[in-house]
């Protein structure tokens, strides 16, 4: 049951790519990732509020530098440069980031399944994103690889937390305090390129409102929130299994919204994908599942003599 929720997040943030491609095309992403953290931030501020020890603001600001506003600002890059379906399925390659970083940074090396299916996640990506049977924005793929980059390292920063700060409050401040970078920047943006944002306020209109609506209160506030509730519930193994929905739902989202329109080689590169994303879950859940069993039928045999 946990996995089907956690299955909910995924869903919504998978769909982020294609819902700011119909609904705000031409919106600069600094004003998008600050109206897509601030208001979130702010509302589950009112939902629970606190205010965070003087020691841990240095930190909080750090995180919302991080996670926020670098991590939104490059998603928004992404959503209006590159297909919905391959920013999701594309996204779906942090863990080998993140296993490459563990092992250059920290020397903690892979274990050999990981490693399997790391190297083969990296050949089916290098065959999807060919640019012989793909054309692709290489700004957007450099956003790509710059928010895949914010997330191992925001994660590492909350990681190494622990739980000094509540949940709540990492939750709710990085919003905020990202939030609040965005708007600034974003301002500044407007001084000096004023024309964009003057276009955007006076053709805003209702699909603008229903987007910006999306974004906000089901990606942000309700997918954050469950995210969060979620991972204090199951283990993160679990949660990843969940995840399975961002990719399926930025294809989906795509094709309904955009559509977008790929061959079968190339939605059989990105199924591989998926599938090389969760193999090593997979696998590590069987051992488990069949050590414990072992060791169940072990300690029945014990308890019978």
């Amino acid at each position: 049951m946990n996995i089907l929720l956690a299955m909910i997040p995924a869903f919504f943030w998978g769909t982020t790519y294609a819902v700011t491609q119909f609904s705000l095309p031409d919106w600069p992403p600094l004003l998008l990732g600050a109206l897509r953290a601030l208001p979130a931030g702010l509302i589950l501020l009112a939902m629970k509020p606190n205010i965070p020890k003087k020691r841990d603001w240095g930190i909080l600001f750090k995180l919302g530098s991080i996670n926020i506003a670098a991590f939104f600002s490059l998603i928004f890059v992404m959503a209006l440069t590159l297909p919905s379906a391959i920013s999701g399925v594309g996204m779906i390659s942090v863990p080998v980031f993140a296993m490459l970083a563990h092992w250059m940074v920290s020397k903690t090396q892979p274990k050999t399944i990981q490693a399997i299916f790391g190297f083969l996640l990296i050949v089916l990506a290098w065959l999807l994103f060919d640019p012989g049977s793909i054309s692709l924005n290489p700004l957007g793929m450099l956003a790509m690889l710059g928010a895949i980059i914010c997330i191992i390292v925001g994660s590492s920063i909350t990681k190494a937390l622990g739980s000094r700060i509540h949940w709540w409050s990492v939750l709710t401040w990085q919003l905020i305090l990202g939030g609040g970078i965005l708007a600034i920047a974003a301002g500044i943006q407007a001084l000096i390129s004023p024309e964009i944002y003057i276009e955007a306020f006076h053709s805003f209109n209702l699909t603008h409102g229903l987007g910006l609506l999306w974004i906000v209160i089901l990606n942000t506030v309700l997918g954050y929130t469950m995210y969060v509730w979620l991972l204090q519930r199951m283990t993160v193994v679990d949660f990843t299994f969940g995840g399975i929905a961002n990719p399926i739902a930025g294809i989906t989202a795509g094709m309904l919204l955009l559509g977008e329109v790929f061959t079968p080689h190339q939605y059989a590169l990105m199924a591989c994908m998926l599938l090389c994303s969760l193999m090593p879950q997979i696998i590590g859940l069987i051992g488990n599942r069949s050590t414990l069993n072992k060791e169940q039928r072990a300690s029945s045999i014990s308890d019978k003599r």
